[in-house]
């Protein structure tokens, strides 16, 4: 009895290896797991559900696999992925949840968002955040082709990565009082995200109890997997090659 949870992968036809390992990771393991989650940024950008490329339909085919064989898997959409739709839904059969979802593992109540909202003191990305995911305007860019979708895509990502090198990372980790916060609100001891790419286990002695902050790897240089079992968990890392 396992459930996989998998973020931050960045997948790009620029970076086949860590596609490979990410195809190697479907077929071998998530194929055997009771249900595997996705907390956000599957794609290092995802241009729209209107996206026929063959890499587009490559990754959408492994998670088509996957749903068929009976696997059930969960989707939250992250920083990058964030246009993720009901057509890349029907087609893959993937279930996409809420920014922030509390699931049931085996018993127990956990809470899990791809946790870029977290990080409160970055604010100039919370607020960028709120401007593009404004409804009116996803479906203004939806509107337009694929091709022009690519070049201002490619505009962004590049003023995001100049923007990434001046910014501190204590900028871009959570905020300790927004994580108590979000603990609170859904009455959980138990939290896994993504997006700092900083993985780890954190445990938290709070006043309302003890509480636990799992963070997930990237996939900048290997894979990275949380393995939950029914009695404990592990964070597990794959080579690419």
């Amino acid at each position: 009895m396992t459930i996989l949870f998998i973020s931050d992968l960045h997948l790009t036809p620029l970076l086949p290896k860590i596609t490979n390992c990410f195809i190697r990771f479907m077929r071998e393991e998530a194929s055997k797991a009771d249900r595997v989650y996705v907390l956000g940024d599957l794609f290092d950008f995802w241009v729209g559900d209107d996206d026929n490329s063959s890499f587009a339909t490559l990754i959408k085919d492994e998670l088509k696999k996957l749903t068929s064989s009976g696997v059930p898997c969960f989707f939250i959409r992250g920083n990058r992925d964030f246009l993720i739709g009901t057509r890349f839904a029907e087609y893959t059969g993937i279930r996409l949840l809420s920014d922030e979802a509390v699931i049931d593992l085996y018993d127990r109540k956990a809470v899990i968002l791809h946790g870029d909202t977290l990080c409160t003191r970055d604010v100039k990305y919370l607020k960028y955040r709120q401007k593009v995911r404004k409804p009116w305007l996803k479906w203004l860019f939806n509107c337009i082709p694929v091709y022009f979708k690519r070049i201002i895509i490619n505009k962004i990502q590049s003023n995001v990565r100049g923007k990434k090198k001046f910014k501190s990372l204590d900028i871009m980790d959570v905020t300790a009082s927004e994580v108590e916060k979000v603990f609170d609100l859904h009455n959980v001891d138990l939290m896994i995200h993504g997006h700092t790419h900083i993985p780890n286990i954190h445990q938290l002695n709070t006043d309302k109890g003890n509480k636990i902050r799992i963070v997930l790897g990237d996939w900048n240089h290997h894979g990275s997997i949380l393995f939950y079992y029914k009695n404990r968990y592990e964070l597990q890392i794959r080579p690419f090659d």
